[in-house]
């Protein structure tokens, strides 16, 4: 038997009698996305499952024809229309971040699809990341015209190396599972078709481990990613920096009109 908490309208968590909460992206059928309400319960999400009784573990996954788009067009136009939504929104990216790291349960995602943004970054920052063999990672910022700053200064360099996280965040190129894993930003690819019970198997196998051993190493194992704080609170600012200038306003049109942007002519 499970119970179930809603924390946005497109976000839920199902918790099973074996020890794991399944969150879930939504909506079902459709492609998942981050608006306000929902980014705001992803910053609060990991410390709330960790306090209730009987979780063990958590799996990340979705319902959705993708894994998550990141932010809404409703929300990213909010980002560029005010900062009071700047500043907002920054606090909860980094309260995302810092919860996932600070989180002593493991974490396991199941990605499928699309995987952008924020969506990439809950997808990367999973103590364990299962992709399908057809997702598509791609962090999306400076497509968009801002810097790479909701996690990906702080976890890119170490899955992959600084050389190919320079590549692929420089060139905003798209990455398959398969590919995802060969080059170390993922823990594992599986065929599309077994991703799920992999997924659940994964977090089945951690929820029956030692509470103290998976919490302790990851805890101890994070301090690689606090070491790398100071570059991720610099790229977050940066980031949202950028949302007040000319080339995110620029991006925005760009990927709303479905035409290369014209960076250094906005005006």
């Amino acid at each position: 038997m499970s119970r179930r908490l809603d924390f946005a309208p497109h976000l839920h968590a199902e918790l099973g009698d074996d020890g794991v909460a399944e969150l879930v992206l939504g909506p079902e059928g459709g492609m998942p996305a981050t608006d306000a309400a929902g980014h705001a319960a992803l910053a609060t999400v990991w410390a709330r499952l960790a306090a209730e009784p009987g979780v063990r573990s958590i799996l990340v996954r979705s319902v959705g024809k993708g894994f998550c788009a990141g932010g809404t067009t409703a929300l990213v136009q909010e980002l560029l229309d005010g900062e009071a939504a700047r500043l907002r929104v920054m606090r909860e990216a980094r309260a995302i971040v810092q919860g996932m790291i600070d989180c002593d349960l493991p974490i396991v995602s199941a990605i499928h699809g699309a995987a952008v943004g924020a969506g990439a970054a809950v997808a990367l920052l999973a103590d364990i990341s299962v992709a399908a063999e057809r997702a598509k990672i791609i962090d999306g910022h400076t497509r968009l015209g801002v810097a790479a700053g909701d996690h990906a200064a702080v976890i890119w360099p170490l899955l992959c190396g600084m050389a190919r996280a320079k590549y692929h965040l420089l060139m905003c190129t798209t990455l398959d599972g398969r590919e995802a894993e060969r080059i170390g930003l993922v823990s594992l690819c599986v065929p599309d078709s077994e991703l799920t019970e992999r997924a659940r198997d994964i977090a089945r196998t951690l929820a029956a481990g030692s509470p103290t051993a998976l919490a302790w190493t990851k805890r101890s194992l994070n301090h690689w990613l606090r070491a790398a704080w100071p570059a991720f609170e610099h790229s977050l600012a940066l980031e949202f920096l950028g949302f007040a200038g000319a080339d995110a306003r620029e991006g925005f049109a760009a990927l709303q009109q479905r035409r290369a942007p014209r960076f250094g002519d906005a005006a």
